[in-house]
């Protein structure tokens, strides 16, 4: 029989998992009436490096924010909730999955706005990368999200690789056949 892994240096999804709700006020809003994306991704950065920080118990900084894709308009007067939880533990880096939700107080409609992951990276005293915590799983969501965070993972060092290897050929002859279709006038100068 094998011994039970040492779970001191492990923390629970629950542990670190937050949510913050703000106000939409006007001044946050655009030309358009509409919320800034900027305003929302400030809160997303907001809420995953309290959750980081909590899970890590140390600084965290913000390394990468996997796709954000804004599904739905948030309009003053809301309520938005981001809700953050851990969904990968690396040695010194995690990803923080956050699910943003807004809420009409007077309707009660309450829509997805999006979802996103950030890669945060725990610094010690020093600002060097620190040892983080492992993560305990509880149930078969918190499965789902690191297995998929994993994966996002795997793919994304995939997609840097290829477009690392992006070669833009050197004769117009060679341009004017890869841009054939584009909505672009190619100008030989």
């Amino acid at each position: 029989m094998s011994a039970l892994p040492d779970t001191s240096t492990f923390k629970t999804v629950h542990f670190s998992a937050t949510t913050i709700t703000e106000l939409m006020i006007p001044s946050y809003s655009n030309f358009g009436g509409k919320i800034h994306g900027g305003i929302l991704l400030s809160l997303m950065d907001k809420v995953a490096y309290v959750c980081a920080a909590k899970h890590a118990g140390n600084y965290c900084v913000t390394a990468s924010i996997d796709t954000v894709d804004f599904l739905q308009p948030v309009e003053v007067g809301d309520l938005v909730s981001l809700m953050a939880s851990v969904n990968y533990v690396g040695n010194t880096s995690l990803v923080v999955g956050i699910r943003v939700i807004s809420e009409n107080i007077k309707t009660n409609i309450i829509k997805h706005t999006n979802t996103s992951y950030f890669t945060m990276v725990a610094r010690d005293e020093q600002n060097k990368p620190a040892q983080i915590p492992g993560l305990i799983l509880e149930n078969r969501t918190h499965v789902r999200r690191f297995i998929e965070a994993k994966r996002r993972k795997e793919i994304k060092q995939n997609y840097k690789h290829e477009v690392d290897e992006i070669a833009v050929p050197d004769g117009f002859d060679e341009c004017e056949q890869l841009l054939t279709g584009e909505r672009v006038i190619l100008i030989n100068n």
